[in-house]
C-alpha cells in the first residue's frame, strides 16, 4: 500500500466495532535503503516503544475501563504501523466486550504483530499507577548551550566530527525536531546519545541536531539516520542512539538503535 493511501492527514470516521483492518503498515525498507542498507542486515539492535495513552473497552458487565499501553515493536520488523492507523485502531476497542485486560493484550498484541511482520509485545497499565517523569536521565550531559555560529535549518551530517581522544560519553538534546512526512506537522523530542570513541565535537553534534528542523521523516527513520551518521563519521566502538517524541493524538513514540543488545529508551521524560 502506497502513503498516500494511509489514514493520516485525511478527515476520517472514528469506529464504533473492532477493526483490526485499520492497521496501515509501512515499509522500513525504502528509509533503509537511502540510507545505504539494502541487504536485509541492519547495523543495529533495537526497538520501538511506543505509549498509548488512550485505551479502552468494556468489561463483562458492560462497564468501561481505561489503560495506557507500553507498546514495543521490534526494529526487525518489515513495516511500521503508520500512527493515526493505531489511534483508529485502539478506538474500535472502545465499544468492544473483554473479560480481562490481559485478553485485551493478548488481542493487540496479535493484531499489531500480524500487520507489522514482527512479534510485538503489548502491556497494558492501569491509569491509576504513577510514573515519575524526569527532564533528563542521570549521567547524561546537556549539549544545547554549545556555542554554534553557524547554524543551518537543513539536514547538515557534515556537521559531525570527532577528535582523537577515545571517551565514554552520555550526552542529551532537547532540541530534535523533524516533520511528519505526510502532514508536515512538527514532531518534537529529546535526543539521548551514549558512546564510546573518538570524543564526539559537541558544537557539531548540536548543529547536526538542529538541522533537523526541516527534514521530513518518521521518528523511526530519524532515529536510524542519526545512529548511522554517527556510525560512518564518528567512527565510536560502541553507540546507542535513543529518542523520545512528545505525544501526539494519545501516543508518543520511541525508538532506540544501539550497537548492542538489552538497551532501552529509558524513563519517562517530562514533556511525555
Amino acid at each position: 500500500m502506497a502513503l498516500n493511501d494511509a489514514p493520516l492527514g485525511k478527515t476520517s470516521d472514528y469506529p464504533d466495532s473492532y477493526d483490526p483492518g485499520l492497521l496501515f503498515p509501512v515499509a522500513r525498507e525504502e528509509n533503509r535503503r537511502r540510507l545505504g542498507l539494502d541487504d536485509g542486515r541492519w547495523p543495529w539492535f533495537g526497538e520501538d516503544l511506543w505509549q498509548a495513552w488512550e485505551i479502552s473497552w468494556l468489561r463483562s458487565s458492560g462497564v468501561p475501563e481505561v489503560a495506557w499501553a507500553e507498546i514495543v515493536f521490534p526494529a526487525a520488523s518489515p513495516s511500521i504501523i503508520e500512527s493515526k492507523s493505531l489511534k483508529l485502531y485502539l478506538n474500535s476497542l472502545n465499544q468492544a466486550l473483554y473479560s480481562s485486560r490481559e485478553q485485551v493484550a493478548e488481542v493487540i498484541a496479535q493484531d499489531l504483530s500480524s500487520a507489522c511482520g514482527g512479534a510485538v509485545q503489548v502491556n497494558l497499565l492501569s491509569v491509576d499507577e504513577s510514573g515519575e517523569a524526569i527532564g533528563r536521565p542521570a549521567g547524561f550531559e546537556l549539549i544545547d548551550d554549545e556555542p554554534v555560529s553557524d547554524v543551518v535549518y537543513e539536514y547538515s551530517p557534515g556537521s559531525l566530527k570527532a577528535g582523537k581522544d577515545i571517551v565514554t560519553e552520555q550526552l542529551c538534546s532537547h532540541l530534535l525536531k523533524s516533520n511528519c512526512p505526510v502532514t508536515g506537522q512538527p514532531d518534537w523530542a529529546t535526543l539521548l546519545v551514549s558512546y564510546t570513541g573518538p570524543k564526539i565535537d559537541r558544537a557539531g553534534l548540536l548543529r547536526y541536531v538542529v538541522s533537523f528542523r526541516q527534514k521530513q521523516d518518521f521518528h523511526e527513520h530519524c532515529v536510524e539516520t542519526v545512529f548511522t551518521d554517527l556510525m560512518s563519521r564518528c567512527d565510536p566502538e560502541s553507540l546507542t542512539v535513543v529518542a523520545r517524541y512528545t505525544r501526539r493524538g494519545g501516543l508518543d513514540i520511541n525508538p532506540w538503535r544501539s550497537t548492542e543488545t538489552g538497551k532501552d529508551v529509558g524513563p519517562r521524560l517530562i514533556r511525555q
